[in-house]
């Protein structure tokens, strides 16, 4: 199953991954309402090193607290210490390295990995590329959009059912088999 860690982004060839953002001050002693993109939400605070990103530059803080409060989830960071400090953090993404990612089981994949993977069919129709996956309450969805080479212009939703509708996922080719009617 894919394990629900949004977008990368590359920065001197060393990679993270999109984790939450930032939203606003919380308090004055300088905590901030974060919104967390992993699953479950309170997953982004096994990360002790955040990657923060502003205004094109990389700021690495260190996970000092952090506590669900309410219906979200506030965090105290190395170096922000007052509301003005917060304030100047808020609306920043929360990064981090992708060798802090915990290694998972065999069959089970990040969303950043299947990202751009090439998708076909066992019959070698080339439908496009994963563009991006979203939850729903029975399994995610691959959003595959079409690429160069594609059979058509088609977007396609496809469940990520493994042993079903994926058949197979090679990181390494980039590639990802489908049991899939390209017609649909």
């Amino acid at each position: 199953m894919p394990i629900a860690v949004s977008h990368t982004v590359e920065d001197d060839e060393a990679q993270h991954v999109l984790l939450g953002r930032l939203t606003s001050p919380h308090g004055v002693k300088g905590w901030l309402k974060v919104y967390s993109y992993t699953s479950p939400p309170e997953g982004i605070f096994e990360y002790p090193i955040w990657v923060l990103s502003r205004q094109g530059t990389l700021a690495s803080r260190r996970l000092l607290e952090a506590r669900p409060q309410g219906k979200g989830l506030v965090v105290r960071l190395e170096g922000i210490d007052t509301r003005e400090l917060a304030e100047q953090w808020a609306g920043v993404d929360v990064w981090v390295e992708k060798s802090a990612l915990p290694d998972l089981d065999s069959g089970e994949y990040y969303w950043h990995q299947l990202e751009g993977l090439e998708v076909e069919t066992r019959d070698g129709d080339k439908l496009g590329r994963v563009d991006h996956l979203f939850e729903t309450g029975a399994n995610d969805v691959l959003v595959v959009k079409p690429a160069e080479g594609s059979l058509d212009d088609r977007e396609r939703l496809l469940p990520f059912l493994p042993d079903d509708v994926i058949v197979r996922v090679d990181l390494e080719a980039r590639r990802m088999t489908v049991d899939w009617d390209p017609d649909f």
